[in-house]
């Protein structure tokens, strides 16, 4: 899910599903709030991109935020992300990955299903457990962050240190040569990307 060989870029890439997102009509983000710890949820659309930097496919999920103190001042922030895929003409997901084996180009309306998750650490602002998240916010990882940690910093969006994430997408369309793809970051330094979703 991601792409360049920036930071910033390849970061995009792992943030991809907190592109702006837009809910389906009426959709709230509701907490579930137990003394500190917390939980946010949506259905959610967004656009996923892969590592050309391109939208290669759109994304409509359940993302959940949890919220967990870790008694320093500091805070354990994770997202779960599960649902589906159809992706867009252009660019496979892995098309610009430089190691290992990958298509080129994915067609239009090929469907499927991904899952993954993202993690890491907020620190500095003030977390605020009521404050208001509807779909959209969820669906945007800055907006997230921005409205439950005012004035914090989330690791997740300064580059890789600090940051766990693990993305799998997977379509049984006949169509395809590559069937499943992957991107994950686990150690908090570097990013591995694994097969694809490409028609050629």
């Amino acid at each position: 899910m991601k792409r360049l060989l920036t930071t910033t870029v390849l970061l995009a890439a792992a943030l991809a599903l907190a592109a702006a997102g837009l809910a389906d009509p009426g959709g709230k983000g509701k907490g579930k709030n137990k003394g500190h710890n917390s939980r946010f949820s949506a259905q959610i659309t967004v656009t996923d991109n892969g590592t050309c930097g391109n939208g290669w496919a759109t994304d409509t999920s359940k993302r959940t935020w949890s919220i967990k103190p870790n008694g320093n001042g500091t805070f354990r922030v994770g997202r779960q992300d599960k649902g589906t895929f159809v992706t867009l003409a252009g660019q496979s997901p892995g098309a610009c990955d430089t190691t290992g084996k990958h298509g080129h180009l994915v067609n239009v309306g090929v469907r499927g299903k991904f899952r993954g998750y993202l993690r890491g650490t907020v620190s500095g602002g003030t977390f605020n457990p009521n404050a208001t998240c509807n779909a959209a916010c969820i669906g945007d990882t800055k907006a997230f962050i921005a409205a439950f940690f005012p004035g914090g910093t989330f690791t997740c969006s300064q580059g890789y240190a600090g940051c766990k994430f693990n993305f799998e997408y997977s379509s049984p369309d006949k169509s395809l040569v590559f069937h499943h793809w992957q991107d994950k970051g686990t150690n908090g330094v570097t990013e591995q990307f694994t097969g694809d979703i490409a028609n050629s």
